[in-house]
């Protein structure tokens, strides 16, 4: 469909007036669709004349208003664009009685321009969103001691103070102190990583239970967070370049229209014909030649799509994007929290001693684990409930940043440690082969057994990917922030032939683009922060909503809400009906168009003739869109598969 032409967010202002003008038009078109039902019920139920025509001319003023400005101003800018021609030819339509899809007309224009301001709105918010991940202040060492300082004013070289707890407001290298920190906002790693003199830490990522002295690496505007926010506005404002091809054939075919339209009635007018028949018959031609019937073969489909798409739980957000994922040659999965459940979970338990089995390996551990706020000692916890096995009462707990925890069960010294104080464990090694975090639990300094730690694979992980596969002919590709061996093991796992691995978030979207300069039209899927530069930078971004952040959400053309990961391909099968049926409608529309227009210039045309087969085409192709209202169109063969 040819959308009216509006100015970007990034010129638009503010971020609270970009939300205020997409929310005004959301209400125009609302209150527009209201009145134009309300006057199609007292048209079909005999109300008076008057009363139906002054619902719909409501209609027209509530809907047509803003896009007829804009025609206007345009046309004062000496550009005529399908803004201005919608409205004369809804107007063309009322002035010959048929004011009711005259309105249907105004209805889906001013459905469209809402959700164009609304997808811009969100864009302006994710980049907002990222910026706000780092903390607004620091704690800065000085001489004299401690001193708070604006975030946006640390210069390098500076020495900051990271508690546990607070998020690290710079890029920055570890000068003393041992700490694990959350980066998976920027990385995507499910665990916390392990830091100490020497290592990189990350701006907007937390701090664990340690201290940490770090040294200032970069600027606030240079840091990995800040490049994040600049790849999404980059992105997302290539996007909006992709119009321009549209926005040429607009104006060309306003400016055809015209001047066929005015010859129409000068012609005739000239070689000798009344000036009630040539009116008759240039009016004639612009409502056969108006492009409501091409309108309504692209929305509805497209409309109707999104509507059955958000009833199984995926939200897409706007008519272009549904039509962009139908053509999606390449999908690439993000590993954790996508392909993965994103939580740390307890997985194997490998006994070094006949006097301790399983249960008694995972109760000690579990014992001294309940006091630590450690993702990892909360998945030993979660695991030993599950099995029913109570943890003991612990006593002179200790936690150890990047070492572990220790203390007392009963009357032996308990520890629950990192495998590098035990160098030569066959157990460990066999563990971590298989992509998994190994700890090591002690009774009275020795060794009694080895706990594997993963981020489980999502049970539908295997059936999604050969879905995607059958429905592109094409493997997808993993990108993940996690390391070689992991990403290796899980790509196995579910059927994952090109992996890249220990990507940042601008690794990722080189990846992306790499793809598409081969000539892919790649579909993103992920879940997190780190995410977000490539769902927006693909030609189309999928978000899992159940675990994403914010920001992805924002980013994303398209969330699965229920954080179904089966729903990828669905949606993906929806989108490409949708297509085949818009381009069904096209070529209907078209055909009638041309039959009628042809008739009209080289023969005449009766009007009640010209109307019936000008709205006899709206209607077919508004019916054969709306069939994709029914809830059996998401239930494609790829989906069907992995119900099965």
């Amino acid at each position: 469909m040819v959308v009216p032409t509006r100015p970007s967010a990034a010129s638009a202002g503010p971020v609270r007036r970009t939300r205020l003008i997409a929310l005004a038009e959301v209400r125009w078109a609302a209150l527009a669709l209201a009145l134009f039902l309300a006057g199609l019920t007292a048209q079909l139920t005999g109300a008076p004349e008057w009363l139906w025509w002054g619902l719909h001319l409501a209609c027209y003023a509530a809907g047509g208003w803003e896009p007829g400005l804009a025609g206007l101003r345009a046309l004062r800018e000496q550009t005529l664009d399908v803004d201005l021609l919608m409205v004369v030819a809804a107007v063309g339509a009322a002035a010959i009685g048929q004011i009711t899809e005259g309105a249907l007309l105004i209805v889906i224009f001013a459905t469209s321009g809402a959700l164009e301001a609304l997808a811009t709105a969100r864009t302006e918010d994710s980049v907002r969103g990222l910026v706000d991940l780092a903390p607004e202040t620091a704690t800065r060492l000085t001489d004299g001691g401690e001193e708070p300082v604006r975030a946006a004013d640390l210069a390098v070289g500076d020495v900051l103070l990271v508690r546990p707890g607070e998020r690290i407001a710079a890029d920055a290298t570890v000068l003393a102190g041992g700490s694990e920190v959350d980066q998976a906002t920027i990385t995507g790693e499910p665990l916390p990583v392990d830091k100490t003199a020497g290592d990189e830490v990350f701006a907007g990522t937390s701090n664990g239970t340690g201290a940490l002295r770090v040294r200032v690496d970069r600027r606030a505007a240079d840091s990995v967070v800040a490049r994040i926010a600049a790849l999404v506005e980059e992105a997302s404002r290539t996007k909006a370049t992709t119009q321009l091809f549209i926005e040429k054939v607009e104006q060309r075919y306003s400016v055809g229209m015209v001047a066929v339209t005015v010859a129409v009635f000068a012609v005739p007018l000239l070689l000798g014909e009344t000036v009630q028949r040539a009116l008759l018959r240039a009016m004639t031609f612009m409502i056969v030649a108006s492009p409501c019937a091409v309108v309504l073969a692209t929305m509805p489909p497209l409309l109707a799509a999104i509507a059955t798409a958000g009833r199984h739980g995926v939200l897409v957000k706007s008519a272009v994007v549904m039509e962009r994922l139908g053509t999606t040659t390449r999908v690439a999965f993000d590993k954790t929290g996508t392909l993965t459940r994103g939580t740390p979970e307890l997985v194997e338990i490998r006994c070094l001693t006949e006097n301790f089995d399983a249960d008694a390996v995972l109760r000690l551990a579990a014992s001294v684990e309940v006091p630590s706020e450690h993702p990892l000692a909360a998945a030993v916890v979660r695991a030993a409930r599950a099995r029913g096995v109570a943890p003991g009462a612990v006593r002179h707990f200790v936690a150890r940043p990047g070492r572990g925890v220790e203390g007392v069960v009963g009357d032996s010294p308990v520890t629950v440690v990192s495998p590098a104080d035990f160098p030569g464990l066959a157990e460990v090694a066999s563990l971590q082969e298989l992509g998994h975090t190994a700890v090591v639990v002690t009774v009275d300094a020795e060794p009694v057994g080895v706990l594997g730690i993963a981020d489980r694979t999502r049970s539908e992980a295997a059936g999604a990917v050969a879905a995607v596969t059958a429905l592109t002919g094409t493997a997808p590709v993993l990108l993940t922030g996690d390391n070689r061996v992991t990403a290796e093991r899980l790509a196995a796992e579910v059927g994952i032939g090109d992996i890249r691995a220990c990507l940042l978030p601008d690794d990722k979207v080189a990846a992306v683009r790499e793809l598409e300069a081969a000539g892919e039209r790649v579909t993103v899927v992920g879940d997190g922060i780190n995410d977000a530069p490539a769902l927006a930078a693909a030609h189309a971004g999928i978000a899992l909503g159940g675990a994403g952040s914010d920001l992805t959400l924002r980013t994303a053309d398209a969330v699965v809400v229920r954080d179904d990961l089966g729903a990828v391909a669905a949606v993906i099968a929806l989108s490409r009906r949708a297509r085949r049926v818009v381009i069904a409608n096209l070529a209907i529309a078209a055909t009638f168009i041309v039959v009628l227009v042809t008739w009209d210039l080289l023969g005449t045309l009766p009007l009640p003739l010209g109307v019936a087969g000008h709205e006899g085409s709206t209607i077919l192709v508004g019916l054969n869109g709306l069939r994709l209202l029914r809830s059996s169109a998401f239930v494609s063969e790829p989906r069907a598969r992995l119900r099965g």
